[in-house]
């Protein structure tokens, strides 16, 4: 009679793991895992003893609390954090860019689109929010939250 205990316990146990460590916030395991651990403190009452049952409760509670104060601990989920850092920069192109270079509207400015400044290519802006075609030549005017904004060269 008592290995149907120490399995529910054994069973309650690792559906806490598996709940702490591999689907954390579903709590279908941990729900399951409560109900094991009741089902192991009820059966010890009902089928072996008080005493039993008592000393089921004692272990269940005390198993319990030392999964909760490890899996609390600050390093415990230190060692599944992810330490990778991004470095990478989006948008550098347009730091190459300065006003009163010239170039081409690579595409269609509605009012935003590609400039093409030599080799450098970047995303540009037009200076009055009028469309421009692609192909059309384009002079920087001024420089907006690192955007180079532009207006066609024919226009001055």
């Amino acid at each position: 009679m008592w290995w149907i205990v120490v399995s529910l316990i054994v069973l309650g146990i690792i559906l806490m793991l598996v709940e702490m460590l591999l689907i954390p916030g579903v709590g279908v395991a941990g729900f399951l895992s409560l109900g094991s651990l009741v089902a192991a403190c009820w059966y010890a009452f009902a089928d072996i003893s008080p005493a039993a049952g008592w000393w089921t409760l004692l272990v269940s509670v005390v198993v319990l609390a030392v999964l909760l104060f490890f899996a609390l601990r600050a390093k415990t989920w230190k060692r599944f954090e992810l330490r990778t850092e991004v470095t990478s920069r989006v948008g550098t192109e347009a730091e190459k860019v300065h006003v009163g270079d010239r170039g081409i509207a690579f595409t269609r400015l509605a009012p935003l689109g590609t400039g093409r400044f030599g080799t450098v290519s970047c995303e540009v802006k037009s200076h009055d929010n009028t469309m421009v075609a692609a192909g059309t030549p384009v002079e920087v005017v001024a420089i907006e939250e690192n955007k180079p904004v532009v207006k066609p060269v024919n226009q001055e």
